[in-house]
């Protein structure tokens, strides 16, 4: 609350503002961020906080914490929307509307290289090439990528195997690439290819098959009746392929969005139209904070969405929401182009509003089912382990590894919602004997727990009291990444759980509930062994919601674990022989292994032929020759230059 003695008088603070647009930022006395805010004008929004409006209680209960404000001044609507955005994600405010989402969006990716590759793409552009979506699900970006290898035969294939190839691959053979690994393509018409990929994927159908006409028309006059008939069986497929929806007679091209609240719990639903094309629907979950409002919930998740999304031309909404022509201005500045936000609608677009509505609806009531049924488990789990409360956070490790090749171990995060996949690690297991599991489990555990202790994090937080206590949303992610579980599951016997309990107790960690979660009887699912902290030892039974959420907790270790270690042990395995040896880059060993057709040529060449592939001296030979042959190197070998790419 705000000092009485010294009050903050928000209408003065008001009129002092400029009514430029720009970002203001609210503060309670110990100096928690209460809320971000954008606006068009900052001295008329601002200033509408402090009048005798009628307020909600959450808004009442906001302002009457205020202890001071600062405002940033942006020189446009768009740069004040991204800006509230990257604020609200970077300092999560206790008051705001945050859009959560654990996964990355799909894209599509066409890399910028000689001969491109086409791919699904998550995470963060770093590779160079243009990026097409985001799609609303990978199901829809696999679908797209298995058109346009029928269409256009673009490869898929990793750039390393790419570089290796020798022959065609079973794609060429079934008709679904040109083989430009292996030269059977010309530059020239790949590059055609994928200009023609690019007008499909950017939306631009018609204007592609505009141009495939005139060609097939060009082909024709010339007599080359082969190419004409190529061209048009192209059209053919192209538009037999194509399942387009029409708004107004043209190509929809447009996202309706609908949203269902229970209490504080809101759901909103995408439904995306690119070119007359259905991307699918998305489901997102926005933490609300307390606003049980939907038209707020909206505006905040159409503000924090489109900031990072390019926007479609309409935008349809079923409810009308507060900043409207705010929004829509500032997302028209940043698509360069006329973005509408429209909720009074009819005809089609009403129908696809309605489908919108109905399965937020059906979505949310799924949710919460699932959310009442993990609040039953968690009680369960309370109960057996003799918890004063029920677990705000549970981690669990698992140890993943093939005859000790590639050791990894997993950490799992879920919160009384489920899983919480942002905060997942794994860790790659060094300096222990092959088949340690006992001395990866702790190697894991201090790992994921020194960091905390070293930065005092258990005294601040347990200081500051739970999530639970602060409010909804009170710690952001980066604060709770580093927050000790109240309970953490081990997956393994009482060898494992001594290792953990050693660890924590190296790094005087204490107020955690340790767990081991032992294999049953011929690893049946529902007979597990739960060991716990004082030795004892109970068998919950199949039937409990305790164990059904250490399984589910478990399962998913599990699965996080096995997925790092087996990409850990193809990377290995697919890792050339010639990648250690000094001297040796990308250049050079693509044309050891061109040269010799492979590892297994390379290895039956002599020094002499080694020295005769381009950019290899006589002295580098004899060094991948004793390399690939378990010899001695020669002793102060001269080594060529750089390898440059």
């Amino acid at each position: 609350m705000q000092d009485p003695q010294h009050p903050f008088d928000g209408k003065a603070f008001a009129a002092g503002l400029s009514t430029a647009p720009g970002v203001y930022r609210m503060y309670a006395a110990d100096g928690t961020l209460l809320y971000v805010g954008k606006a068009r004008a900052l001295r008329n929004r601002v200033g509408s906080y402090f009048n005798n409006a009628p307020r909600n209680p959450r808004t009442l209960a906001m302002i009457a914490q205020i202890a001071r404000m600062d405002v940033t001044v942006t020189g446009t609507e768009s740069e004040a929307l991204l800006l509230e955005n990257q604020l609200i994600k970077s300092l999560a405010p206790r008051y705001n509307v945050s859009l959560r989402d654990d996964k990355s969006y799909p894209y599509v990716l066409l890399t910028a290289e000689a001969f491109p590759r086409i791919a699904l793409h998550r995470g963060p552009r770093a590779i160079q090439g243009r990026y097409f979506g985001p799609y609303a699900s990978a199901g829809a970006v696999r679908d797209t990528l298995n058109l346009m290898q029928k269409l256009f035969k673009l490869r898929n294939c990793e750039d390393s195997v790419f570089r290796n190839r020798t022959r065609p691959c079973l794609q060429f053979q079934i008709g679904r690439c040109t083989a430009p690994c292996v030269g059977l393509v010309s530059q020239a018409d790949y590059d055609q290819s994928v200009h023609r990929a690019s007008l499909f994927l950017g939306g631009r159908s018609d204007e592609l098959s505009d141009e495939l006409t005139a060609e097939m028309e060009r082909a024709a006059a010339r007599l080359d009746f082969e190419e004409a008939a190529r061209l048009r069986d192209l059209l053919q497929r192209l538009r037999g392929m194509q399942s387009r929806q029409y708004v107004d007679g043209h190509a929809a091209d447009l996202d309706a969005l609908a949203c269902a609240m229970h209490g504080s719990t809101a759901c909103v639903l995408l439904l995306a139209f690119r070119d007359g094309r259905n991307l699918g629907t998305r489901a997102f979950y926005p933490r609300t904070n307390g606003e049980e409002s939907a038209e707020e919930v909206l505006a905040a998740f159409v503000s924090q969405y489109y900031a990072e999304q390019l926007a479609p031309r309409e935008i349809l909404l079923d409810r009308e929401i507060p900043e409207a022509e705010l929004i829509e201005a500032a997302l028209s500045t940043a698509a360069n182009r006329k973005v509408q936000l429209k909720w009074n609608v009819r005809g089609e677009r009403a129908g696809y509003l309605d489908l919108a509505r109905r399965n937020a609806e059906i979505t949310l009531a799924t949710e919460m089912t699932s959310r009442n049924a993990q609040s039953a488990r968690s009680a369960a789990l309370q109960e057996l382990l003799g918890l004063s409360e029920p677990a705000q956070r549970i981690e669990c490790f698992d140890i993943s590894h093939t005859m000790g090749e590639a050791t990894v171990a997993s950490c799992v995060v879920f919160d009384q919602n489920g899983p919480v996949r942002s905060q997942y690690r794994r860790f790659n297991i060094t300096g222990i004997a092959p088949g340690d599991d006992y001395g990866a489990m702790r190697q894991a555990i201090e790992r994921r727990f020194r960091r905390a202790m070293e930065e005092g994090e258990e005294a601040r937080l347990r200081s500051t009291g739970s999530r639970a206590d602060q409010g909804p949303g009170a710690a952001g992610e980066g604060q709770s990444g580093r927050m000790l579980p109240d309970v953490l599951l081990i997956d393994g016997g009482t060898g494992q759980l001594n290792q953990a309990r050693a660890a924590l107790a190296d790094l005087g960690v204490d107020g955690v509930t340790l767990v081991g979660v032992a294999k049953g009887v011929e690893r049946r699912a529902g007979h597990e062994t739960l060991i716990l902290a004082d030795g004892r030892q109970v068998h919950p039974g199949a039937a409990s919601p305790a164990l059904q959420l250490v399984q589910q907790v478990r399962d998913e270790a599990h699965r996080f674990a096995i997925t790092g270690h087996r990409g850990k042990r193809q990377k290995a395995r697919m890792t050339s022989k010639l990648e250690d040896i000094a001297g040796i880059g990308p250049r050079r060993r693509a044309n050891l292994l061109k040269h010799f057709g492979g590892l297994s040529g390379l290895k039956a060449a002599g020094v002499e032929q080694i020295a005769r592939v381009e950019g290899i001296n006589h002295a580098l030979a004899e060094r991948i020759y004793a390399n690939l042959h378990g010899l001695s190197a020669p002793a102060n070998p001269t080594v060529p230059g750089p390898d440059r790419t």
